[in-house]
């Protein structure tokens, strides 16, 4: 199916591992510009030394909780490219600590890593996104947001917010013909799962600790997902084949949730 990408330009933070990763070689595999950003240009360079469509890829250094930085991604992808028609937030990532060891430090960094990483590169992206004939916003969100886990819980607040704020985005920016949707993940093993896998000197093989660990969360496919499953239904969701799915969640998660 061709997912009508091709010469259409598009933003994904976070772009130097896991899903942000996976997500900008499927789109430039698709024939898009890419713009993508990471806190540390010289990694987010060399993990895409040599691929393929990299003439089509703009690469920035960025903290998505800088405002200032965030424009001038997006201003330096606008001139490179003339436009832009999608955004994709993924920068992120989870902050494993039970409620009663959580500092209020600990609370404001994560809200502030979860929203200020969202509202920066939509703002910053609003009027380019508008000026599109095909325009949306995928939000990268968790299971966490509507099933939270007592291990993770500022991770889980901060991720129901955020869903909610998605669904607002959705109704606020539907008139400009803008559409927001989100992707809730469940375990994704994108490299935070290797490293407290090395970090726990288990003895076991990662593919046994993995499955155990997929018993204990109740995961229905019995393992964790990759960054390259969850790309495809990104690029769906930027597609204008996706043109009239706004306000919606859709999960990539193995049958972990067990809401409907």
């Amino acid at each position: 199916m061709d997912l009508q990408l091709q010469g259409r330009t598009y933003l994904v933070t976070g772009g130097s591992s896991g899903i942000g990763h996976a997500t900008v070689r499927l789109l430039l595999a698709e024939g898009a510009n890419v713009a993508t950003c990471a806190r540390d240009l010289g990694r987010l360079d060399a993990v895409f030394d040599g691929a393929p469509g990299r003439d089509q890829l703009f690469t920035a250094a960025c903290d998505v909780r800088d405002g200032a930085e965030v424009r001038a991604v997006i201003d330096g992808a606008a001139d490179r490219f003339g436009g832009l028609d999608g955004l994709v937030n993924n920068a992120g990532g989870s902050r494993m600590k039970p409620r009663d060891q959580v500092t209020m430090d600990d609370w404001r960094d994560e809200l502030d890593l979860k929203f200020a990483g969202v509202l920066n590169p939509v703002e910053a992206a609003l009027p380019l996104l508008k000026a599109s004939s095909s325009a949306s916003i995928v939000n990268i969100n968790a299971v966490l947001a509507r099933q939270p886990e007592p291990r993770l819980v500022t991770t889980s607040a901060a991720r129901a917010g955020l869903l909610n704020l998605s669904k607002s985005m959705s109704l606020e920016f539907a008139s400009d013909g803008i559409r927001v949707n989100s992707v809730a993940l469940g375990l994704v093993d994108t490299g935070q799962w290797r490293r407290r896998y090395e970090e726990s000197s288990d003895a076991r093989s990662f593919a046994a600790w993995e499955a155990d660990i997929a018993a204990d969360r109740g995961i229905g496919l019995g393992r964790f997902g990759h960054a390259h499953e969850v790309a495809p239904v990104i690029a769906l969701l930027l597609s204008p084949v996706a043109a009239y799915v706004t306000g919606t969640t859709v999960e990539v998660d193995g049958g972990v949730a067990r809401y409907v």
